[in-house]
């Protein structure tokens, strides 16, 4: 929080001296002070970022250590399924607001997308109150899940906007506001409740509720006038639909399959014949996803933001641009990772139970690192003309690591570097369509 103080003090100094020392014209100094401003949202995302991630490590390691291992697992099981239904709960039409900087196809592509989303969550409320008259499932636990599913996908619509809008405060508070509230009701919760996956359960729907309340404030004064009862209509809905249909039927399972790539590791796990192997990939997982989830965090809102007041030519070369500031900074981020790793290994975790972690590490930096790099690129590719090419890039993958694993029949180190061959070669072919296929032709949602 001190860093980000002075940050603002020094940006507000230097943006000053700017204003007084220009002798260029004033679309100089505009250009000026917006490539600044650019840069100092940027890096205070970030430090808010690493701020909620410190916040909730300490809160996360101390009711690991109060709740069994199988109260965890079930509550990752739990965490991942809201997760990828949540993705699917707005069938993609949030990718539309990046299209343009027109105010008015904004609105439109908001009501879309709040409609999808409450016809979704409907039908998501009809299953859950069927599986529990069934008894299939609790009550509490189907509600709990229900009220996590539909924060969730709140956030990521008013996230969506806000990137959109270029309200970069508003994403990086909103994590800050989630990393104090989840970890401290988890921990309230499993002094009255006990170290059960209830209590775990109720935190996260608590949380996320707390954020997507925190980030629908901050975001009413731009919110409320996209939602006025005057500007619903069926026939727009109807038209915006058809317009943008892509979104849940190119968009929507491109998604759904780089979301099934991303836990390919995992899937080997039942396949091990090494126990102490399974444990150190499952560890590096747990660490790798770190900063994998960090860079797509920072970029992802400042690289869609930018792309967004950019059009035709000038989006494909700010695209190729901010493509090749993003693969040198992964490069350098995830070899540095691999290097650090080994080194602990050779010092630190030899002759431990851990040692050749740091091995198991230095191999799955490689599928990480290109992990982190297709999340911007994945939504840059909502942008591009030819929509099929990145659903079938995350097929194919999907496709050629469910092979690579069940042809290598048991998790081994040989078996980690092949998972991240697929994934080099996928990132390949995410770059090949972000290079080419942005600004150039009709827009996949137009």
């Amino acid at each position: 929080m001190a860093a980000q103080l002075a940050l603002t003090r020094v940006g507000l100094t230097k943006d000053l001296i700017g204003l007084t020392q220009a002798a260029t014209g004033p679309r100089s100094v505009l250009s000026s002070l917006a490539r600044r401003a650019g840069l100092r949202a940027g890096v205070m995302l970030a430090l808010r970022f690493l701020q909620a991630r410190f916040l909730s490590v300490w809160g996360l390691l101390l009711a690991a250590t109060l709740c069994p291992p199988k109260v965890f697992a079930d509550f990752a099981i739990f965490a991942a399924l809201a997760n990828f239904v949540s993705i699917a709960a707005l069938l993609r039409f949030e990718a539309v607001f990046f299209q343009n900087s027109d105010r008015l196809r904004l609105g439109r592509a908001f009501r879309l997308a709040l409609a999808a989303g409450t016809v979704v969550l409907s039908t998501m409320a009809v299953a859950i109150l069927f599986a529990a008259a069934q008894g299939w499932l609790l009550r509490g636990f189907g509600a709990l899940f229900l009220i996590s599913l539909a924060s969730r996908a709140a956030i990521r619509l008013i996230l969506a906007e806000a990137t959109a809008e270029g309200d970069l405060a508003t994403i990086g508070n909103s994590n800050i506001v989630q990393a104090l509230v989840q970890p401290g009701m988890m921990i309230l919760l499993i002094w009255p409740l006990g170290p059960t996956a209830l209590a775990l359960f109720a935190a996260d729907a608590f949380g996320h509720a707390v954020a997507a309340g925190y980030v629908a404030w901050r975001r009413r004064r731009s919110l409320l006038p996209l939602m006025h009862p005057s500007r619903w209509s069926r026939a727009e809905l109807i038209e915006s639909g058809w317009e943008w249909r892509s979104a849940p039927t190119y968009l929507l399972p491109s998604a759904l399959l780089s979301f099934g790539f991303s836990v390919a590791p995992l899937l080997a796990l039942p396949m091990a014949t090494n126990a102490v192997l399974a444990a150190h990939v499952a560890l590096a997982t747990r660490l790798l996803e770190m900063p994998t989830q960090m860079f797509g965090a920072v970029t992802i809102p400042l690289v869609m933001s930018d792309l967004r007041k950019q059009q035709g030519r000038d989006r494909q070369r700010r695209a190729r641009l901010l493509t090749l500031g993003m693969v040198a900074v992964v490069a350098t981020l995830f070899l540095a990772i691999a290097v650090v790793a080994m080194g602990a290994d050779e010092i630190v975790l030899d002759g431990t139970k851990w040692g050749g972690l740091g091995e198991v590490m230095a191999i799955m930096a490689l599928f990480y690192g290109c992990s982190a790099l297709v999340g911007p690129l994945q939504e840059m590719g909502a942008l591009a003309s030819r929509p099929r090419s990145q659903m079938t890039a995350n097929a194919l993958a999907l496709a050629a690591a469910a092979l690579v694993i069940w042809g290598f029949g048991s998790l081994s180190p040989a078996l980690l570097a092949a998972i991240g061959l697929v994934s080099l070669a996928r990132v390949l072919l995410h770059l090949r369509l972000t290079w080419t296929g942005i600004g150039t032709e009709r827009p996949a949602l137009g």
